[in-house]
Order: structure tokens, then C-alpha cells, then sequence
């Protein structure tokens, strides 16, 4: 018959054992499933050309599914107006920045993704007006 204090010592390794163990795993699935945190970005956009910014869209680089107008209604004004997007979720290294102004045409850039970025506008930049 084996005593109770061996019994005891024998439950007491195989639960730390079983503790340690899940710890491992738990530890290990964040880094088997490939899931990464969206880096945070800060996109200041600045307008030093003569159009008016009215809408301004995010969209990953590789794709033209754009997500909803970032103004809200507000408007970039010409001459060096600027609006910046703070918490940019990028799920990628970059992202696409599509500026649209009063005439219905559309600039792009792209961005980096994980700091602060700033695109500024100006009159050499040649608008895709759909022609």
C-alpha cells in the first residue's frame, strides 16, 4: 500500500506538470496562428494644390474596395488646408490614401503603416479623372 503523503507528492507533480504544459500551449497560438495586432497609423493629409479635397478614402494597397468617406462632410481647403486620420487600423504594411476633389477626380498614395505619415497634395500631381 503506498502512503498518502507519496500519493499526495505523485497528484501534486502531474498537476503542476498539466499546468505548465497548458501554459505552453496558450503561450504558443498567438504565434502558430500568424495573428498580428493592425498597426496603428497617423495619416496627416495636406493640401497645397488648388483643388478642394472633398472626400477621402483607406483602402488596402492591393485592392480598390474603399471603405467609407474619413471627411464626414469636412472639406480640404486648397492652399495648404490639412486633415489628419489618427488610429489608422493597417492590417498590412501599407495602405492606399484616395483623395477625391470637387470635380469628382482622384489622387492616390500609398503609405506605411505603423507611425505617423504625411501626404501633401500639390498642383504637379496628376488626378485620374476616369479619361
Amino acid at each position: 500500500m503506498k502512503s498518502p503523503i507519496a500519493n499526495s507528492t505523485s497528484n501534486a507533480i502531474k498537476g503542476f506538470a498539466l499546468v505548465v504544459i497548458l501554459i505552453g500551449i496558450l503561450a504558443a497560438v498567438p504565434s502558430l496562428s500568424g495573428a498580428h495586432a493592425p498597426a496603428a497609423t497617423s495619416i496627416t493629409v495636406v493640401n497645397n494644390s488648388s483643388r478642394e479635397i472633398r472626400h477621402l478614402y483607406l483602402s488596402p494597397v492591393n485592392q480598390d474596395n474603399w471603405g467609407p468617406d474619413q471627411l464626414g462632410g469636412s472639406i480640404i481647403g486648397s492652399g495648404g488646408g490639412s486633415y489628419t486620420l489618427s488610429n489608422v487600423a493597417c492590417s498590412q504594411s501599407s495602405i492606399k490614401v484616395i483623395a477625391e476633389d470637387q470635380n469628382g477626380c482622384f489622387l492616390y498614395q500609398t503609405v506605411s503603416c505603423g507611425g505617423s505619415a504625411t501626404w501633401t497634395i500639390t498642383n504637379d500631381a496628376t488626378p485620374d479623372c476616369g479619361n
